[in-house]
């Protein structure tokens, strides 16, 4: 039973790390087309931005598939779930290309612009997919490493995440720049995808394997069939204050840097003057620094607990970094990295212990649904603050000359409403911890069973 985790983990590994690729390089999609005019001359506004990165979570929030495919996750397993999630993620990532790569002319979609609409419809269908996708390798890696080195196998799975996102903010750029083209950064992502697949189909053969020899296990030891899901399991999630606690602060957490993220490449050229061939690098620090950082911290817990103390510490930098951003001052490129490092830091703390805690509140045959909500939740942040981050920008942090002509950007306002999620992330942190102390769920043990 369980005979290689760390193969099993090297799969889920390969398999983030494309599907993080191909969601965040998007997020250079807005530097080339509004700063520069090498990819045809095509121009998106910071609102029609803001409406592509939010269709991310367009089908998951608003249809509610995130949620039903935590629902499917339980009742049909891990298998069927991973491939269908899968399937969804590469064809989104053809349809963004396809968007991304076309000249509609003037053609209007819903009275929108076909191409911002037709690459949203791509997008929205892959964040389903790989939402469900996210879910489910939670659940997997709870299946074999509960009792175990459980935050750590997270962590690696997260850092091998963040490969994906760190490639894809520092080379997206510059590859559309290349080729004279944003859409073939996009369609790398797609090729990535089919990589992703391949892996998942090799630890799907572990997964049957491992289901047999524990079927072997129960029935030689005489024990009875663990019960299945049920819809009126639900109801135990719905009902744990814990875990919406957890939703709460998985919602405003995320908030406050992923969407950061989308905008900081244009933060660094504005702001501190970074030159916007290089612009990228900067915020592309974060994920690199969480690729070493999350496991670090993922064994921490694992080994000494302090779970819900972790998410207080990384809270509270969320929040002092998005000051120090918003504050008119020390405006250098060599601060602007100090700050990108400190987010990082925090940017590893609080998943290291949140995504760990989940199965310390909720049982297994629940835990697809709760990760689901959870998700569902999330993406109700990465759906709107986008949308409220570019309408900001667009309304109050947009300079004009006297013609009209935009000239630059002031991220003062933007990087307040950050700070604002930080403090709330604060907040629900602080109000775990009490809870824990009163439920006694375990956020503060060690998950290393001696």
């Amino acid at each position: 039973m369980l005979s290689n985790p760390l193969l099993t983990v090297e799969q889920l590994e390969e398999g983030s790390k494309v599907q993080y690729y191909e969601m965040q390089n998007g997020a250079q999609i807005q530097t080339e087309k509004t700063i520069s005019s090498v990819a045809r001359g095509e121009g998106w506004s910071s609102t029609e931005y803001g409406f592509f990165s939010g269709a991310y979570g367009l089908i998951n929030v608003f249809l509610l598939m995130l949620f039903f495919g935590g629902v499917i996750l339980d009742k049909m397993g891990i298998r069927f779930t991973g491939m269908m999630s899968s399937g969804l993620m590469f064809m989104g990532a053809l349809i963004k290309w396809y968007a991304l790569s076309s000249d509609f002319g003037d053609a209007q979609l819903f009275g929108m612009d076909m191409q911002v609409a037709l690459a949203s419809l791509g997008f929205a269908i892959f964040g389903m997919g790989a939402e469900i996708t996210g879910i489910t390798a939670s659940k997997v890696i709870v299946k074999w490493f509960a009792g175990k080195e459980l935050a750590l196998a997270m962590g690696l799975q997260v850092a091998m995440a963040r490969i994906g996102t760190a490639v894809a903010l520092a080379v997206s750029l510059p590859v559309a720049r290349w080729m004279g083209d944003v859409s073939y950064p996009v369609l790398f992502g797609a090729i990535l995808l089919c990589v992703g697949f391949a892996s998942y189909m090799i630890y799907c053969v572990m997964d049957r394997k491992e289901d047999a020899s524990a079927a072997a296990v129960r029935m030689e030891n005489g024990e009875a069939e663990e019960e299945g899901f049920k819809l009126s399991d639900l109801k135990l999630i719905f009902c744990s204050k814990g875990f919406w606690l957890i939703n709460l602060l998985c919602l405003m957490f995320y908030a406050g840097v992923f969407p950061f993220l989308k905008f900081a490449t244009k933060l660094m050229i504005y702001k501190y003057d970074v030159p916007e061939s290089f612009a990228g690098l900067i915020p592309a620090l974060l994920p690199f620094g969480t690729i070493l950082l999350t496991p670090v911290f993922g064994s921490l817990y694992d080994r000494i607990g302090r779970g819900a103390t972790l998410m207080i510490i990384g809270s509270v930098m969320l929040t002092v970094v998005h000051v120090l951003f918003a504050l008119p001052v020390m405006n250098y490129w060599w601060f602007a990295v100090i700050v990108m490092i400190v987010l990082g830091i925090a940017f590893s703390l609080v998943p290291s212990a949140m995504w760990p805690s989940v199965p310390k509140i909720i049982p297994m045959k629940q835990l697809g649904s709760a990760y689901a909500t959870i998700f569902y939740i999330q993406n109700i942040g990465l759906t709107m603050v986008p949308w409220l981050i570019g309408w900001v920008i667009e309304h109050f942090a947009t300079l004009r000359n006297e013609a009209g002509v935009i000239v630059g950007y002031d991220y003062t306002a933007p990087m307040v409403i950050f700070a604002v999620f930080g403090l709330c992330a604060i907040l629900i942190s602080t109000l775990l911890r009490v809870e824990d102390s009163k439920k006694h769920y375990g956020l503060e043990e060690a998950n290393m069973k001696k």
